[in-house]
């Protein structure tokens, strides 16, 4: 049997937008044949999601979670017909979203929405920590490059693991529900809020409090 690699997965996901496991999937059924791997997906219905993905999602629902009554959330996850948004499975993997928001706390969507000088004002920063942790300076940019892209699946919500299944991320379940619901579905956007989120909260030394009460 081939020794299916990570590197084998990514190709093929590249080539058909699968999600992970099942690129896996059919590379162990085709053993390791990459070619062999695409037509299995394709024949499967999973290959679908990339050319879907071009159409315009209009329709579709905003959702809510709260958590605990200090978390709450609002996510816009759009469809291309109200049929779709009304589905079981449409409306699932909207709270499926928007508990993983509220329990990651990403800040956007995907990687497009961060900004140029957001990223270089990151780099700096992750410049000086490499050197300031003693690293020689020919492998800096290369460490920095490694952590920005580590720093990419922290703040952006399509590339965190799926909280539900961490071997996953939530691009990849939100491609097995393009292929399986036959729509093309997007995050649009969230809010997330938590309970007094910057307000700069005042915290007095507790002997300093006793000994003024004694005092008085």
């Amino acid at each position: 049997m081939a020794v299916i690699t990570a590197q084998m997965v990514k190709e093929i996901r590249e080539l058909t937008s699968a999600g992970m496991l099942d690129c896996k999937k059919a590379l162990v059924d085709s053993d390791g044949n990459l070619d062999e791997a695409v037509k299995l997906l394709r024949e499967r219905g999973l290959a679908k999601a990339a050319k879907k993905a071009g159409r315009i999602a209009a329709e579709g629902i905003v959702t809510s979670y709260i958590h605990g009554g200090r978390i709450g959330v609002l996510v816009e996850i759009n469809s291309e017909t109200d049929f779709v948004a009304k589905l079981d499975e449409f409306q699932e993997f909207a709270r499926d979203v928007a508990m993983q928001i509220a329990a990651s706390n990403p800040k956007f969507v995907g990687r497009d929405e961060v900004s140029a000088q957001l990223i270089e004002d990151e780099k700096e920063v992750l410049r000086n920590q490499a050197l300031n942790e003693g690293k020689p300076e020919k492998i800096v940019d290369k460490m920095v490059e490694g952590r920005i892209e580590k720093y990419y699946k922290e703040v952006c919500l399509l590339e965190q693991s799926f909280i539900r299944n961490p071997d996953i991320t939530i691009q990849d379940y939100l491609n097995e529900k393009i292929s399986k619901i036959g729509e093309n579905i997007s995050i649009r956007r969230f809010a997330r809020f938590e309970v007094g989120e910057g307000i700069e909260k005042v915290e007095e030394n507790f002997a300093e409090e006793v000994a003024r009460q004694i005092n008085k």
